[in-house]
């Protein structure tokens, strides 16, 4: 079963871009060469995105891969494919790793048996805070000026071979 998505890497010392590229790589399993530009948020940061299409769970294969740099931000997107949710991971230096589900339009869902274990759980003003988890917010306010600063860059198309 084939699924695509987006890799965006938001930022990466220089240094590192060839990791990135190796480890997509790996993944793929065919050569990746990004289009790299400068991150204008963080000064001698690079950026790049790249589109893939491979095997239901390679978002989750690549994000995993790219997580062994903690000091890169990225997000790695996979749509949804017959009988699989779309996913969404996003990575930050500070606050790690977050995965969120995603519905056909992009929107992060939350399972109705995990908003009802929250609402059992959590009171007051406990219960935005665990919303706010489960939805990502803090990566998504962490990630907003370098998504909004990689507008117009350019995009690779990849594709896993056999």
């Amino acid at each position: 079963m084939s699924t695509r998505g987006v890799v965006f890497v938001h930022s990466s010392p220089t240094a590192v871009c060839p990791h990135v590229e190796w480890a997509i790589s790996g993944v793929l399993g065919a050569r990746v060469s990004l289009e790299w530009s400068p991150q204008p948020v963080v000064s001698g940061q690079m950026r790049a995105e790249c589109s893939w299409s491979g095997p239901a769970g390679s978002g989750g294969a690549i994000a995993g891969a790219l997580r062994a740099w903690s000091m890169l931000r990225f997000e790695v997107t996979e749509d949804p494919s017959p009988g699989m949710d779309g996913e969404r991971f996003a990575h930050v230096p500070g606050l790690g790793m977050w995965r969120g589900r995603t519905s056909a339009n992009g929107d992060v869902v939350l399972p109705e048996d995990q908003i009802r274990s929250i609402m059992a759980e959590c009171s007051g003003a406990q219960l935005p805070r665990r919303l706010d988890q489960l939805l990502g917010t803090a990566w998504d306010d962490e990630l907003e000026s370098f998504r909004f600063a990689g507008d117009g860059a350019a995009v690779t198309w990849l594709h896993q071979v056999g």
